[in-house]
C-alpha cells in the first residue's frame, strides 16, 4: 500500500525542496542528496506507485513508455549518453529500496 508520507511524495507536492533537472506530466527528476557518482539523478513517477512491479502493473503502457523515454532524455541532457550511464531501480527491502515510491537512479559522469 502506498504511503503519502514518504519523502518523494513530499518532493512532488513541493513540501520539500529539490534540485530539479527535469519535469513533465509523468515524472520529476532531481539530483540525489547523497550521490554515489559524479552524476546521480533520481527520476520519480508522479503516480503513487511503491516500486517497479507496482508501476508496470498498474500504470498505462503510454505513461510507462513516457517515463522511460524521459529517463533517456535526462541522460542526454546530463551529457552522459555517449560515455555511458547506469539505470538502477531497487525493489523491496532486500534490494535496498529506502523510499517506497517508484524511482530510477541515473548514475554516471565517471567510470563506474
Amino acid at each position: 500500500m502506498y504511503d503519502k508520507n514518504n519523502v518523494f511524495f513530499k518532493i512532488l507536492q513541493k513540501e520539500i525542496p529539490s534540485n530539479i533537472v527535469y519535469e513533465d506530466e509523468v515524472c520529476l527528476a532531481f539530483h540525489d542528496i547523497n550521490p554515489t557518482a559524479k552524476i546521480h539523478v533520481l527520476v520519480i513517477t508522479k503516480g503513487c506507485y511503491t516500486n517497479f512491479a507496482d508501476f508496470v502493473t498498474k500504470e498505462s503502457a503510454e505513461n510507462i513508455q513516457k517515463f522511460f523515454q524521459a529517463v533517456a532524455r535526462i541522460a542526454e541532457r546530463l551529457g552522459i549518453s555517449g560515455a555511458g550511464y547506469r539505470i538502477l531501480s531497487n525493489t523491496g527491502h532486500d534490494a535496498g529500496q529506502e523510499v517506497q515510491h517508484f524511482h530510477v537512479h541515473i548514475i554516471g559522469g565517471e567510470k563506474l
